[in-house]
C-alpha cells in the first residue's frame, strides 16, 4: 500500500511525497521500519514532539494536525484536519475497511453496557450468527476470548481487531461504546447498524466536567461519527435522555425501538425475581413470550430488554431471544455470586457509582427478601482516584441508605491518598446512620465484611468487579475480588466448591 493509498478519504489539507508503507502506529515506541507515523495530541502528551524519535525507529511518512510542524527533508508528509479523525479513517484502510463488511450493533450508557452485550452476543448466537464482542470486560472474536485494555480500543487497534474477526468468519460484532471513546473519536469511521442507549446517570464528569457534556458525549453515537447515523436506534423510554435521543434519532432518519418497565416496544409484564433468576413475559412488536434469565434483579430485566430490542433490530426471531437469555447464565463481575459452601450470599459486583449502587443494595435486598432469609445487607465499598470527587458524598449516601453494615475500604486509589478518599465518601455516610467501619486494605476489607456476615446475610463487594488489579501510587498490582474472596472464605473453614463458575454462552 503507498502512502496516498492509505490517505484515501481522510481530511488532509496539505501533502508532500507518496512511498510504499507497511504499517502505521501513534505510538513512536512502536514504530518499525517503513511505518507511518500518526502524532496525536493527548490529554498528556503531544505525539508531535515524538517525530523525530519515531523517524529515527524507520517511519518513512508523517500525518500530524500541527501546523507548526515542517516537512522534513526526504520523507512522506500529510497535514491533516484532525489527527484522531485522521487514524479513524487510515486504520479502516489499512485493514481493508472490515467495518463496512460486519453488522456493528453500538451500546452506550452509564450502567448496564456489559451486562446488555452480553445478553445481545447470546441471543445472536442463538440465531446461528457468529459473533465477535468488545467491551469492558474482555474482547470475544468468535471462540476466542482476549483480555480487553479498554472498554473502546483506539481506532487502530479496533480496525485490527475487526480484520481479525472478519478472517475467523465473524459476522456479527456487539461493542460497548464508552463516552471516552466518542469524543476522542476512537470509532470515528466506523458506520453502526443499530446503536443502543441504557440510561444515563452520573459519572466521569472528571472528564466531561458537566452532565450536559457527558450526554452530548453518548449523543455522538445515535449521530454518526464520519458516517451516516445508525440504522436504527434502541432507547430506554424510562429514561428522560430516551426522549431526547429519540428525537435526534428520527431527525437524522434512524428508525427507533423503544423499550422500557411498563411501556415501551419491548416491555415486561409479570415479572417474578427469585433466588435463582429473573422471569417475565416479554412483550415484543410480534408477541409476548415468557422469558427465564438465570440473571437476578430489576436492573437485568432492563439489560434483558435493551438486547432484545436490539436483536430483534438485527433480525433475529423471538424464540431466538428467549433463547438466548436462558443461555447466560452469568457476566464476570456483575452480580457474581462467590459461593464456598458458606450460610451467606457473597456477590461481586462492578458498581462504581452512585445510582448503581443504590440499584445494586436495591437488588440485595430483594434477593434476601424473595429468598425469605430476612437477612442482613452488608455492602463493602470504595471511590476511585483521580476520577469525580463529587460524587464520593453520593456514593457514601447510595452504600448507607441501602445497606444495615458498611465497610468502607479502598477501590483504586491511583494516585491519590486514600484515607482522603475515604473522608469524602464519609461525608455522605455517616448522615444515613448506618453502622460503618474502614479499613484501607482492601485484601482486610474483604475478610472483615465475612467475619460479619451471618447465616442468610448477603455481603456485596462493590467497585472492581472484573477487574484483575489494584491501582495505587506504587503501580497496578494483582488483585481479583473474587479470587480473594474465595481465598478469605476458605481461611474462615468454607471449603466446598464454587458452583457458579464461568460459562460461555453457546
Amino acid at each position: 500500500m503507498t502512502f496516498q493509498q492509505l490517505l484515501d478519504g481522510a481530511e488532509v489539507l496539505s501533502q508532500t511525497g507518496d512511498v510504499g508503507v507497511r504499517g502505521l502506529d501513534y505510538d513512536s515506541r512502536r514504530i518499525k521500519q517503513g511505518d507511518v507515523f500518526i502524532a496525536i495530541r493527548g490529554e498528556v502528551s503531544d505525539g508531535n514532539e515524538y517525530i523525530d524519535a519515531a523517524l529515527a525507529r524507520g517511519a518513512v511518512a508523517i500525518v500530524t494536525d500541527s501546523s507548526r510542524q515542517r516537512p522534513r527533508t526526504g520523507i512522506a508528509w500529510a497535514q491533516v484536519r484532525d489527527a484522531r479523525r485522521a487514524l479513524g479513517r487510515l486504520s479502516a484502510n489499512l485493514f481493508k475497511r472490515p467495518a463496512e463488511k460486519l453488522s456493528i450493533s453500538g451500546i452506550t450508557g452509564t450502567n448496564g453496557k456489559s451486562t446488555s452485550a452480553f445478553l445481545l452476543e447470546s441471543m445472536l448466537r442463538a440465531a446461528g450468527r457468529k459473533t465477535a464482542l468488545v467491551g469492558t470486560i474482555e474482547y470475544h472474536v468468535g471462540d476466542k476470548i482476549l483480555p480487553a485494555p479498554h472498554t473502546t480500543p483506539e481506532s487502530l487497534e479496533l480496525n485490527h481487531l475487526l480484520r481479525d474477526a472478519l478472517r475467523e468468519g465473524v459476522t456479527e460484532v456487539v461493542m460497548e461504546v464508552s463516552s471516552h471513546a466518542l469524543v476522542q473519536q476512537r470509532v470515528f469511521a466506523i458506520p453502526f447498524d443499530v446503536a443502543i442507549f441504557t440510561n444515563l446517570t452520573r459519572d466521569h464528569l472528571d472528564y466531561h466536567q458537566t452532565i450536559e457534556g457527558y450526554f452530548a458525549a453518548k449523543q455522538i453515537l445515535f449521530v454518526g461519527d464520519g458516517t451516516e447515523a445508525p440504522r436504527l436506534a434502541v432507547l430506554n423510554v424510562d429514561d428522560q435522555n430516551g426522549d431526547k435521543l429519540r428525537k435526534v434519532s428520527e431527525s437524522r432518519g434512524s428508525r427507533v425501538l423503544t423499550y422500557g418497565w411498563s411501556r415501551g416496544d419491548f416491555h415486561a409484564q409479570n415479572v417474578r425475581i427469585a433466588p435463582r433468576g429473573t422471569y417475565l413475559d416479554m412483550v415484543s412488536p410480534e408477541e409476548t413470550i415468557p422469558v427465564c434469565s438465570p440473571l437476578i434483579g430489576r436492573v437485568n430485566v432492563y439489560n434483558i430488554l435493551a438486547a432484545a430490542a436490539a436483536a430483534y433490530a438485527r433480525g433475529c426471531h423471538v424464540n431466538a431471544l428467549a433463547e438466548g437469555i436462558g443461555k447466560l447464565a452469568r457476566v464476570p463481575g456483575r452480580f457474581e455470586r462467590v459461593d464456598c459452601g458458606q450460610p451467606f450470599t457473597l456477590v461481586v459486583d462492578y458498581a462504581h457509582t452512585d445510582d448503581a449502587l443504590r440499584n445494586l443494595t436495591s437488588l440485595a435486598r430483594e434477593f434476601v427478601s424473595h429468598a425469605g432469609l430476612a437477612g442482613r445487607v452488608i455492602t463493602l465499598f470504595g471511590c476511585g482516584g483521580d476520577r469525580d470527587r463529587s460524587k464520593r458524598p453520593l456514593m457514601g449516601e447510595a452504600a448507607g441508605g441501602g445497606s444495615d453494615f458498611v465497610v468502607l475500604t479502598s477501590d483504586n486509589p491511583r494516585t491519590e491518598d486514600p484515607g482522603e478518599i475515604i473522608s469524602q465518601a464519609l461525608v455522605g455516610l455517616k448522615p444515613t446512620g448506618t453502622p460503618y467501619v474502614i479499613e484501607p486494605d482492601r485484601r482486610n476489607a474483604i475478610a472483615l465484611a465475612v467475619r460479619e456476615a451471618k447465616s442468610g446475610d448477603i455481603v456485596l463487594l462493590a467497585g472492581k468487579g472484573h477487574e484483575k488489579v489494584q491501582v495505587s501510587r506504587e503501580g497496578a498490582m494483582p488483585f481479583d475480588d473474587v479470587s480473594v474472596a474465595r481465598d478469605t472464605l476458605a481461611e474462615a473453614g468454607y471449603v466446598g466448591v464454587a458452583r457458579m463458575e464461568a460459562e460461555r454462552p453457546s
